[in-house]
Order: C-alpha cells, then structure tokens, then sequence
C-alpha cells in the first residue's frame, strides 16, 4: 500500500528494489508457499563467520543502535510464566536452533509440540550469536505459521515490530491469513519500502482507496516486466472485474501465496483450502465460511494445536448436524455425548465410547482427551467405559488425577498409572517402548549424546533435541525415546516428560 498522493516514480523505486532484493540469497525458509520474500534472504544476511574478513580484507562489524532490543529476545511469555531460564539459549549457534526448529514443526506428540509452542513464544535472552538478521526471531514465526499458529505468529510480529522486509513480509502473509490485511496495508503506507513485492504493493494501493495509482503501478509494473504473467491476471480481474465479466475463470494456482488467496477471494472465485498448507485453514475459521468448512478447518488446526480445543468444541455444537457421514458423523456423536456430560445422564457412559471413536478415527483423540478427560474423572463408571475413560483421562491435564482414582486390572494399566505418578522403580514395563521409558525415568541425569550440550550451557538445543528424539522414540527406536524422557526430566521438565511416556504407550502404540 502506498499514500494516496505517491509518485509514480516513487512506486517504480519501490519495484525496483524489491525486484533487487528477490534476486538475491538462497533459501531460508521452508515454508515455500510464503511470499516470494520468505524464501530467499540478502545475502548480508549471511555475514562472514567471526574472525573472517571479506575479499577486500575488511572486516564485518555488525551495528545495533545502543538500548535497541534484540528481536530474538521478543517473546510473548515471560519467564514467570513459563517457569524457563531467560539464559536458555545460552551459546547455541541462532542457524543450529533455527535449523532444529525448521524440522519440529510436524509430526510431535502433544506434549512435546506444546513444549515447542513454549519455547517459540517465551521471552529468553538471544543466543550469543544473535546479531541484526534475528534469523532465530523469523525462525520462531516461520515454525509457528507452519504449525498453524498463526494468529500466535502475527502477535509475536507485532510484539516486535515488523520494521525490516522479512519480518513485514511474515506479517503481510500473517495479515492475509487472519484476514487483517488492512490494518497490514495501513503500515505499508507509512513505510513502502517494506513493501514484499509489486504485487503487494498494488493490492495495498487499492486496499487504502488508491485505485488510480494501482492500475497505474500495474501498468508500470507489467511494462518493465516486474509482474509474472499470473500475478497480471490476478490483479487486473481484481482492480477491473467488469472488464473480465463473461471471460472464464482463472485456473486456481496450486501453491497460492497468501495474496494470491485473498485476491482470488476477492474476485468471488475462492480457493479451497482443504489441499493447501495448514495455515491457510486459519482464513476459514472466518465467520463468512460455511459451517461444514469451518469445522473442517477447526479439526486441522485443532489436530495441530494451533487453536484451544474448545474452539473446535464450539463448532460441533454451535447447531443441529446438516447430514449424515464423515464430518457430520463426528458432530453428531460428540453432541450427543456432550449433552449426556452436561445433564450427568446415564447416557455418558453409553455415549463415550462412539464419541471417542469417532474422533479417533479422524485423529482427533487428543483432543477430545484436552476437552473431557479432567470431567469424566468425576463420573462412576464400570467395565470397558470406566477402562477408557482411564486412557482419556492419561491423556489430560488431570493425568495425576486420572491414575490415583483407578485401580489397575493387568501389567499395562499398572506401568501406566506408575508412569502418570512419576516413579516406575517398582512396576514391569509391559513392551519394549515401556521398558525405554523406565530407563529414561532411571537414568538420573542428562543423556550421553546430550549431556555435552546441558554442559555447555545450551539447554534449549538440548531440549530441542530431545523432542526430535522423542517423535522417532515413538515409532520403535526405544534409545531415542529413553534420551528423550531422560534430558526432560533432567532439565526439570517432568510434566512434559510423563505426558510424552504416556502419550507414547497410549497414542503410539495403539495407533
């Protein structure tokens, strides 16, 4: 977006030094469906390791203003909150740990993603390395939008302050996703160099009321051939729709940019989000999006832990099924179980099970364990309702609870209420996954392959690492699980470490 009174040459500057910037560096950010900017970086982002000089034998001194704030050291949890060292990062390299977070951003266990989710939002002091390109910073946003955290991402970017082109670019996408793109288009306008393209700045332009200068941006912009041939199509239906008006559709991009989404939105011929990256699903949880689709996006981000399960719950319940099968099939037994709990029927115990499975099968059992594991404590139950209600009830918050109250009818449900109280000594692991976990919970101390990390300082590598060990620890390397659960509880993290063990026996091995 730009002033309503900007210059067309100001605006060929503009695309010019963005055209500049996009043709420089090589790849940073994973996430390669983010504005063209977030997938390449300056080179000056990539400074000469220290002691080394350039080819001219001068050497790199980067320059922070006196009493500025390391963007790496922005966060929206403070240390009271989340119980962790402020000095966590201690002298872990900012590339390694951006690295380590790149690769967690999928496939964890409840537990150790909502540890990550911690660690990406808390305020820690910045790595001994952390210089002007916060590349730890845009690390944390990129994981969190690739978890589907958007709204969390565009906090922590607003929290900072979006003053550079790669932290605007992130804050554009975020901007687009939630649908805030104007309050974003309003930024642009007082500072248009951020601009993360031509295409961007036009569809600001248009954004802020300034139609005549983004056709003629456009114009401009398709002369000096700044503008690719899609991006032209797009924009021209979007500033000029009548002009378009019986002439077919566009065919729709397979891995849209976020303003490639909005516009297509905005021409009437949406994309559905259901084959696109996670994030994108954040837009359908607008109200203007059917039911069927918000729903549909709740499951995805819910199963990601991108939104609070009752947000999800509040969907399933907000009215009558539309029809029968699959997600409809899902709403209709959670209601009916919900509205059993809520009257304290009899009908709980009938309608457990069914629920359960249901969410199961679209694994979504998690969640349904965060919304009802804490309240079917409070229930008398028998047979096989009591027993899952049991496994529920592990999987919660209230896990404690959950195993104090039940007493073990075999060797499996033994080991799991001895897990759930934090001391196995005395319990006969039931399998191989268990017999790792009781070696993770003796171990007394960091692992071997982690403790010259712990040594050094650098916790929150360590601990990073531990959760890349804990997702393959689950699927049969039992020394990864073993590492895992034993630099947790060293590192005084024994909440997390006994719901990743139980997790592991209850979600993972009888998947």
């Amino acid at each position: 977006m730009a002033a309503r009174a900007l210059l067309l040459g100001l605006a060929l500057g503009t695309a010019a030094g963005a055209g500049a910037a996009l043709a420089q560096g090589g790849p940073m950010s994973a996430i390669d469906w983010l504005s063209d900017t977030l997938s390449t970086v300056p080179d000056e982002a990539h400074p000469p390791e220290p002691g080394t000089s350039d080819g001219a034998g001068i050497e790199t001194i980067d320059v922070t203003p006196l009493g500025a704030v390391s963007s790496d050291a922005v966060g929206l949890l403070p240390a009271s909150v989340t119980g962790l060292p402020v000095d966590l990062w201690g002298n872990s390299a900012s590339a390694e740990l951006a690295t380590l977070m790149d690769d967690l951003h999928d496939g964890l266990l409840p537990a150790a993603r909502d540890l990550l989710h911690t660690l990406l939002l808390a305020e820690l002091d910045p790595p001994a390395d952390s210089d002007p390109n916060h590349r730890l910073f845009l690390a944390r946003v990129d994981t969190l939008i690739a978890m589907g955290a958007v709204d969390q991402a565009h906090a922590l970017l607003d929290r900072a302050g979006p003053g550079d082109a790669d932290s605007f670019a992130r804050y554009f996408d975020a901007s687009l996703l939630l649908g805030t793109e104007d309050a974003a288009c309003r930024k642009l306008a007082a500072a248009p160099d951020l601009a993360p393209s031509l295409a961007a700045r036009i569809f600001c332009l248009a954004r802020n009321g300034d139609w005549a200068t983004a056709a003629l941006t456009l114009e401009t912009g398709r002369a000096l051939g700044d503008l690719s041939g899609a991006e032209d199509a797009i924009l021209a239906r979007y500033l000029d729709p009548e002009t378009f008006e019986g002439v077919p559709q566009l065919a729709p991009p397979k891995r849209p940019s976020p303003l490639v989404f909005r516009l297509y939105e905005a021409i009437a011929e949406p994309i559905p989000t259901g084959l696109l990256p996670l994030p994108f699903a954040q837009a359908d949880l607008q109200l203007n999006t059917g039911w069927k689709a918000q729903i549909e996006a709740a499951e995805r981000l819910a199963r990601s832990g991108a939104i609070d399960a009752n947000q999800l719950l509040g969907l399933y319940t907000e009215r009558a099924p539309a029809a029968s099968g699959g997600v409809w099939d899902r709403v209709a037994a959670v209601q009916r179980f919900d509205a059993a709990l809520n009257a304290g029927s009899d009908e709980a115990a009938r309608t457990l099970a069914p629920a359960w499975a249901a969410l199961k099968d679209a694994d979504l059992h998690p969640v349904f364990a965060e919304l009802y594991g804490k309240r079917l404590q409070g229930l008398t139950l028998e047979g096989d309702a009591a027993r899952l209600a049991f496994e529920i009830g592990l999987l919660s918050d209230a896990y404690e609870t959950a195993a104090i109250a039940r007493q073990p009818e075999d060797p499996r449900e033994r080991f799991l209420k001895a897990v759930a109280r934090g001391d196995v000594a005395d319990t006969a692991p039931p399998g191989p996954a268990a017999a790792a976990i009781a070696d993770g919970f003796g171990a007394g101390g960091a692992p071997e392959r982690l403790a010259p990390l712990v040594q050094r300082g650098n916790l929150g590598e360590a601990i990073l690492r531990a959760l890349i060990l804990s997702r393959g620890g689950g699927h049969g390397d039992t020394s990864k699980l073993r590492d895992a659960i034993a630099l947790l509880r060293a590192a005084g993290l024994e909440d997390t470490a006994r719901q990743i063990a139980l997790q592991t026996l209850i979600l993972v091995e009888d998947a």
